[in-house]
């Protein structure tokens, strides 16, 4: 909740904020609240929708009342290798131009899949450029039809390979491999940082291009994760911080990452907050105005700066510095 993290299903089952009835917060002053409802509208601001995210910067939350759902009367993947990521992200908009809204929709490109592969022994196409796994539910008259669909969609957008779960232990297997992405990235790097931007979908291949070319300027490879459905992104730079620099080189094409999800139209993170680590790309994507509002509802709520100092909401003295450095395209 205090970075309103979205997960695999997102796509169709929305972010945190989106299911959420109210929760208990403490004041910083002490004083418990209890924002939301049971399912009723409220009326006045949503403070509900301002704390969810807000990264522990204006209460501490103390319980958590979320919604329930039935599960599906059928889940299955439908999992396509491409051979190339521009294919792959064309496959991904195609889905949804179509009204398709899967439960998830994810992407993960050839360093990835290698090391998940290895580590999970889903089967996934380790000669593939591009991998996405699609999960659609609902009834079961519902799920055949849109694995019919989405089969063609892939095949349109020149899937080299395709594969439908069969079974709840292939279906829970091929997830295990996406889940495991992380870990299994460690095991072939000493090091790796995990990025967290979000971009609009139409913007996909244009980005993971642009990554590969800064990869290749830094020298330093990427391997791709993510949510392709609602557009957040995961690279996970490669490096070994036992090389002196590499870490501070790491960093910066970690912001520069972030700040190409701004440029086209996207944002500095979609579910792992701001906290420091962000702290110089909020100057990038809002505006004094912008940052001063943020500072205002800070102090509404935590007037003295107790709750998180520092965190989340950078000093507008600190912005006008990190404007005012030259900030180069990266050739």
């Amino acid at each position: 909740m205090a970075e309103n993290s979205g997960g695999v299903h997102c796509l169709k089952y929305g972010l945190t904020v989106h299911n959420l009835l109210k929760v208990e917060i403490l004041t910083v002053e002490g004083e418990r609240l209890m924002l939301g409802s049971d399912g009723l509208d409220c009326q006045g601001p949503d403070l509900l929708a301002l704390l969810t995210g807000s990264e522990g910067l204006l209460g501490v939350v103390t319980e958590v009342t979320v919604k329930l759902l039935p599960l599906p009367e059928r889940a299955q993947v439908v999992m396509a290798g491409f051979d190339s990521v521009q294919q792959a992200g064309d496959a991904v908009g195609a889905v949804i131009a179509e009204g398709i809204i899967p439960a998830g929709l994810e992407m993960m490109d050839r360093h990835a899949i290698a090391a998940a592969e290895a580590f999970a022994g889903a089967g996934y196409p380790v000669g593939a450029e591009a991998l996405l796994l699609c999960e659609l539910d609902g009834t079961a008259e519902e799920v055949w039809e849109y694995i019919e669909q989405v089969e063609t969609i892939f095949r349109d957008r020149g899937a080299v390979s395709l594969r439908v779960s069969q079974s709840e232990a292939e279906r829970a297997l091929l997830w295990k491999g996406r889940k495991s992405a992380f870990p299994a990235v460690g095991r072939i790097s000493p090091d790796y940082y995990c990025m967290d931007g979000t971009i609009p979908r139409g913007q996909l291949a244009h980005v993971l291009t642009e990554m590969q070319r800064m990869s290749a300027h830094y020298g330093l490879q990427v391997a791709n994760v993510f949510h392709a459905g609602d557009g957040n992104l995961h690279p996970l730079i490669l490096f070994d911080a036992n090389v002196p620099g590499e870490f501070e080189k790491t960093e910066e094409f970690g912001g520069k990452i972030l700040e190409l999800c701004v440029a086209v139209g996207g944002c500095i993170t979609g579910e792992h907050g701001v906290g420091i680590e962000k702290i110089r790309q909020m100057a990038v994507q809002f505006n004094e105005q912008e940052l001063a509002q943020f500072h205002a509802i800070k102090a509404a709520f935590d007037p003295l700066g107790t709750l998180n100092p520092g965190k989340g909401i950078p000093l507008l003295k600190h912005c006008q510095e990190y404007r005012s450095l030259d900030h180069k395209e990266v050739h």
